[in-house]
């Protein structure tokens, strides 16, 4: 008997080793994963502790953050390479560990909220918020890439600023970083470093 249980517990064991083999080789589908994976990050924060209100007699006003469009290019986890005006790639061992539009919006929310400072609006930068907010911040992440050419990372954002009476008013900003080397390990913290100094100028511009 315990010759038997030693045999099955063996091939019990074989069986998994199998499975997680083969399950590791479905889950490459053909590409290599990176040791490690991009993303973007606020430069400041809130401060713990720190709260926001919106409506009531004491209450400030909220002011939704939407996910903004994007470009094809920008609708993948890889990092676009500007190659020219008609020609785009994706550079080598760089993906980002969720889709660019989301990571921009969260930096936007929360630099919203550290730009704020004492009397900082309520920031809702979730899909469903429960609240209604009297501003709304919307637009299209058109660049968040790399230019071959002048070695140059760029983030471009296209913003749109509506209240609730439906007025609505458009600006165009845009971070560039030159001196940049066409590799992974220099153009993650590059491209953060440009969408910080992008959300800082949208929020000074929604807070105005």
């Amino acid at each position: 008997m315990k010759l038997y249980a030693h045999g099955r517990a063996a091939l019990r064991a074989g069986l998994v080793a199998a499975f997680a083999l083969a399950l590791s080789g479905c889950l490459s589908l053909g590409v290599e994963v990176p040791e490690s994976l991009l993303t973007l990050s606020p430069e400041t924060s809130a401060p713990v502790g720190a709260s926001a209100q919106a409506g009531g007699e004491e209450g400030g006003e909220a002011i939704a953050v939407l996910t903004p469009e994007v470009p094809a290019k920008l609708d993948v986890l890889r990092v676009p390479v500007n190659v020219s005006e008609t020609k785009i790639a994706y550079l080598e061992d760089a993906i980002w560990i969720e889709k660019p539009a989301r990571l921009f919006r969260r930096v936007l929310g929360e630099t919203l909220r550290a730009r704020g400072g004492e009397n900082a609006p309520l920031v809702l930068d979730s899909e469903d918020a429960p609240v209604r907010a009297k501003t709304v911040l919307r637009g299209t992440l058109m660049e968040l890439s790399f230019e071959a050419a002048t070695g140059s990372v760029v983030v471009r954002y296209d913003a749109i600023r509506s209240d609730a009476q439906g007025n609505a008013i458009t600006r165009r900003f845009e971070a560039r970083e030159s001196g940049v080397s066409p590799d992974a390990a220099s153009i993650g913290p590059a491209l953060n470093r440009a969408a910080n100094a992008v959300a800082v100028e949208v929020a000074d511009w929604v807070l105005s």
